[in-house]
């Protein structure tokens, strides 16, 4: 099997994917790529329709034998699945439902709002600052209109207090939920470490510095999110990148869900 992954900077859905790609010792060429101007969407990535309208946003792009996929959670899964060494996904039945269930609400309610967060935070005056013939060029390749809009909002500052009120609500709740799970003492999310611990990192951990006080009294999920980091997986996929602080690094993410 012939891999290339086509990611960014480690933060988001280019840590999950990378992670997993190392935690469950694929050979892959890894590709870098900008996710923060656009160039998913350039020619040097393969995509097809899956990809082009994928609900993630700006994330990565694996390609396997040929075939382009999309969405850090389900790419994540086919690596587990496909692999000979270190699951990172359980067999069991229930385990496994839990563990979706998990990053569905990862993928639902705390990327969307991190994104929002986090684009407000370190994207929008970098697209402000573009002429506008640049950015016309950097949008025109999306296929999807929700997320060629969102870029377009994002570059306007065109920012909706009530939805940065309720992104601040999830980051906070889904801090509060990480303490919680690791009450008993537990290492790791669900037991044994599993991609719900990488998705979950992913989101929150550039998240530290944009909503402090979300963290403040959560002790044990800064212990978690130090495991994390010391995780070998982590750790190379960190090494991998090139700005010096890539959980500062955010492109547009999943859309908001219109039901709250």
């Amino acid at each position: 099997m012939t891999m290339v992954l086509y990611h960014g900077d480690p933060n988001g859905p280019s840590l999950t994917v990378l992670a997993a790609l190392f935690e469950t010792g694929h050979d892959a060429e890894l590709r870098p790529i900008d996710l923060t101007m656009g160039e998913r969407h350039s020619d040097t990535v393969p995509r097809n329709v899956e990809v082009e309208m994928s609900i993630e946003g700006e994330g990565p792009v694996l390609v396997a034998d040929g075939e382009p996929m999309a969405d850090s959670v389900f790419i994540a899964c086919y690596l587990n699945d496909s692999a000979t060494m270190s699951p990172i996904a359980p067999q069991d039945p229930f385990a496994r439902w839990q563990m979706m269930t998990w990053c569905r609400q990862i993928i639902e309610r705390v990327a969307p709002a991190a994104a929002y967060l986090g684009v407000k935070a370190r994207l929008a005056d970098k697209l402000s600052a573009l002429d506008d013939a640049v950015f016309e060029k950097l949008i025109a390749p999306i296929k999807s209109g929700d997320l060629k809009a969102r870029w377009a909002d994002i570059r306007a500052g065109a920012f909706d207090e009530a939805k940065i009120d309720d992104s601040k609500a999830k980051i906070k709740a889904a801090v509060e939920k990480v303490d919680t799970q690791l009450s008993d003492g537990r290492d790791w999310l669900l037991g044994d470490f599993s991609i719900a611990d990488l998705e979950t990192y992913a989101w929150l951990s550039g998240m530290r510095d944009i909503e402090p006080a979300a963290f403040e009294s959560a002790t044990r999920t800064g212990a978690w999110i130090g495991r994390m980091q010391a995780r070998p997986s982590v750790a190379r996929t960190l090494s991998l990148a090139k700005t010096t602080a890539p959980h500062q690094t955010w492109a547009p993410g999943p859309e908001i869900n219109r039901w709250g």
